[in-house]
């Protein structure tokens, strides 16, 4: 028999086992954030605190990342950073004040209302021509490089990002479970025209399979929203915060942020005609994240491991107030399970 002492230790030795496993298992954000590291990595810990609403030592956090975090940020902006997502990490209703008072900052509809502009069939489609567009930049990361040129046959794209009114069409036809921002079925109020969040990899393709679609390839997409000149954003080559749903504008504002109905910025449409191809949600593609023709860049990531996305969110890179995922040629790439609140998708189409 174990004697007192020892039994005493093999609970202690289990619970912690217990523990550390239950980080793991609860909270996938850590784990994700550790290991892609993407560019917000902070926003990835948003449903860790549904298991731990008294907050999370940042301390703690730095150490069960080998103090990876401490490479960039001080304990001191860890827990000031983390107190902010912990204070916004449950999805609450709409608050009333906030549908009274909508920004506006470059918006041509208001932030919430609660009959659609769109209606819940599958979104209106634009013909992307066949020929030869740039892809690509020799400006900044090593995994947006090398600039180079593609060809694309003709296609169609969504002109919006798929809607929450029209997700709940298609959850309704198929029985399909409802995203996690759903309650009793139904999209939050006021939000009947947001781009639909918390969609997988998966969620993203069966949507467009079952609206006659497909997912666009991320070379599809960076054309669509590029065109043929090589732009930098949707619009051109200057940046502007009253463009597109982006992190800066939220910061201009003084709020926290969310997402917008899509459609909302007419002065940030690609050369196509596609809305919020910057900002809103990142978008999912039917593409494996791999290196560009002619890249000298390795990466452990590279292959058939991790989905692209395009576009940027709402609220990626709020911590640095970069603005780093706006020019189109930029991409995130996730496993195909993610889910978060700035992931959502649009849908393509052969001819």
């Amino acid at each position: 028999m174990l004697s007192s002492k020892n039994t005493t230790q093999t609970y202690f030795l289990v619970f912690t086992l217990q523990f550390v496993l239950s980080l793991f298992w609860l909270t996938p954000g850590l784990v994700l954030a550790k290991e892609t590291k993407p560019a917000d990595h902070f926003h990835a810990l948003q449903s860790c605190f549904n298991c731990h609403p008294d907050g999370i030592d940042a301390a703690k956090l730095a150490q069960q990342n080998n103090n990876e975090c401490l490479a960039c940020h001080s304990i001191e902006q860890l827990q000031s950073k983390l107190n902010q997502v912990g204070s916004t990490s449950v999805a609450e209703p709409v608050p009333r004040s906030a549908k009274t008072n909508p920004p506006t900052l470059g918006m041509q509809h208001p932030l919430y209302y609660e009959n659609s502009l769109l209606g819940d069939k599958p979104n209106e489609m634009i013909l992307i021509p066949e020929g030869e567009f740039i892809r690509g930049t020799n400006e900044r990361l090593p995994d947006e490089g090398p600039r180079h040129k593609k060809t694309t046959k003709a296609f169609y794209i969504d002109k919006y990002e798929v809607t929450n009114f029209q997700y709940k069409k298609f959850i309704d036809d198929t029985s399909r479970r409802s995203p996690r921002h759903f309650r009793n079925r139904t999209f939050p109020e006021g939000k009947v025209d947001h781009p639909v969040i918390y969609t997988s990899w998966t969620d993203a393709k069966d949507y467009c399979n079952w609206a006659g679609k497909r997912l666009p390839t991320d070379i599809e997409w960076e054309k669509a929203a590029r065109g043929v000149d090589g732009r930098e954003y949707p619009w051109g080559n200057k940046f502007d915060i009253k463009n597109a749903n982006m992190p800066l504008r939220w910061e201009r504002i003084g709020q926290f942020g969310d997402t917008t109905p899509v459609g909302s910025f007419k002065e940030g449409v690609s050369p196509y005609g596609l809305h919020d191809m910057t900002g809103n949600v990142w978008e999912w593609t039917s593409s494996w994240y791999d290196s560009y023709p002619g890249s000298t860049s390795k990466a452990e990531s590279f292959g058939k491991r991790y989905k692209t996305l395009k576009g940027g969110s709402w609220f990626d890179c709020s911590f640095y107030k970069c603005g780093i995922s706006a020019p189109v040629y930029n991409r995130a790439f996730f496993a195909i399970r993610t889910k978060n609140d700035s992931f959502g998708f649009r849908c393509a189409k052969d001819i």
